[in-house]
C-alpha cells in the first residue's frame, strides 16, 4: 500500500514539474512573441519611412526635371507683368494731377476754362499715358499674368509638398490630373495632349501622392516619345469610372518597351535614361502610392508602338454626416 501512494506521489510531483515546465516555455514563448512583434512593428514603421522618402525623392528629382520650364511659366508672366507696373509708375503722376486739378475745380478754386488750360498742359506732357484704356489693359493684363504666376505655384506646391498618410482627403482625378497638366505644361509643349476627363466619383488619397501618379506617368511618356518627334508625338490621358473604381490611363506612340524592360519596370534605380534626373525610381513610387491606396497597376507596351498605363484606384464611399434631432 505505501508503493502505491509512493508510486501517485511521485506520477503527481512529475507531472506538476512537467505542467510548471510547459508554463515557464510558454511565457518564454510570449516573451519572445511580444519581442518579435515589436521588431516587426518598428520594421514596418521604418519601410513605410523608407517608402516614403523614396516618394519624396522622386518628387525632387521630377522638380529637377521640370525647374527650366517652370522657370519659364514664371518668367514669362512676370516679364510683362514688371514691364506694365513701370509703365504704370510713368502714369501715376499723370493720375495724381489729374486729381488736384479736379479737386480745385470742383471747389471753385479753377474757372472751367482754367481747368481746360491744365488739362490740355497735361495731355501734352503726358501724352503716351493719357489714353485711359490702355491702363485698364495693362491692369487686366497684370492680373492675368500674376493669376497663372500663383496657379504654377499652387501646382508645384502639389507635386513638392511631403507626403503624409495622415493628409487623406477627398479628392476629384480630373481635377489632379488637370494640375499636373499645368505644371507639366512646358514640357509637354511638343506633344500633343488629347485628354478624356469623365465625372468620376471621388477617391480618397493623398494629393501630392495622387498627383505625382500623373506627373510621373506624364513625364514617362514624354521621355518615350522624345526620340520618336518624326512621327509626331501623342499622349493621351483619361481618367474613367472602371469596377468601383477611377481609372488612370496614359497612352503614348513612343519607343515602347521589351520584355526584359517591362519585366524590371518597378524594381528600383532601374532605368532606361540615363541623365542628371532620372533615378530610376519613378514607377517604383508609383506602385508604392497604388498600394498605399489599396490601387493596382497594369502595364501594356508594344516595342517601336508605345505604352499603355493603367492605374485603378477604388472610390470611397462619403460618410455622411447625421444631424441630431
Amino acid at each position: 500500500m505505501s508503493t502505491l501512494t509512493d508510486d501517485y506521489k511521485q506520477a503527481f510531483l512529475d507531472e506538476q514539474q512537467k505542467r510548471i515546465a510547459a508554463e515557464q516555455l510558454l511565457a518564454d514563448k510570449s516573451q519572445l512573441l511580444v519581442v518579435l512583434n515589436g521588431e516587426l512593428t518598428k520594421n514596418v514603421a521604418e519601410l513605410s519611412l523608407y517608402q516614403q522618402m523614396f516618394v519624396q525623392a522622386d518628387k525632387m528629382a521630377s522638380v529637377g526635371v521640370l525647374s527650366c520650364s517652370i522657370a519659364h511659366e514664371i518668367n514669362n508672366p512676370l516679364s510683362y507683368v514688371i514691364s506694365n507696373i513701370e509703365s504704370l509708375q510713368y502714369v501715376s503722376p499723370l493720375l495724381s494731377k489729374s486729381l488736384h486739378y479736379n479737386e480745385q475745380f470742383l471747389t471753385g478754386q479753377l474757372n472751367a476754362g482754367q481747368f481746360k488750360n491744365v488739362l490740355v498742359d497735361l495731355k501734352k506732357q503726358y501724352e503716351l499715358a493719357w489714353n485711359g484704356h490702355e491702363i485698364y489693359s495693362q491692369l487686366s493684363e497684370s492680373l492675368d499674368g500674376l493669376k497663372r504666376i500663383k496657379q504654377t505655384v499652387h501646382n508645384l506646391l502639389n507635386l513638392s509638398q511631403f507626403t503624409s498618410t495622415h493628409n487623406k482627403q477627398y479628392l476629384d482625378a480630373s481635377e489632379v490630373a488637370g494640375s499636373a497638366l499645368g505644371v507639366l505644361q512646358g514640357q509637354l509643349k511638343y506633344c500633343e495632349i488629347k485628354t478624356n476627363f469623365e465625372q468620376v466619383p471621388l477617391i480618397w488619397g493623398e494629393l501630392s501622392s495622387i498627383h505625382q501618379i500623373f506627373v510621373e506617368l506624364l513625364l514617362n511618356a514624354q521621355q518615350a516619345c522624345e526620340h520618336e518627334l518624326e512621327k509626331g508625338t501623342i499622349i493621351e490621358l483619361s481618367v474613367t469610372q472602371q469596377n468601383e473604381g477611377v481609372c488612370i490611363k496614359v497612352k503614348d506612340n513612343g519607343c515602347g518597351m521589351d520584355e526584359n524592360t517591362q519585366a524590371h519596370l518597378f524594381k528600383p534605380f532601374f532605368t532606361t535614361h540615363k541623365t542628371a534626373h532620372s533615378l530610376g525610381i519613378g514607377m517604383t513610387v508609383v506602385n508604392f502610392i497604388l498600394q498605399d491606396h489599396g490601387g493596382k497597376i497594369e502595364v501594356s507596351s508594344t516595342l517601336g508602338t508605345g505604352t499603355t498605363i493603367c492605374c485603378w484606384l477604388p472610390v470611397k464611399v462619403q460618410e455622411s454626416v447625421i444631424n441630431p434631432l
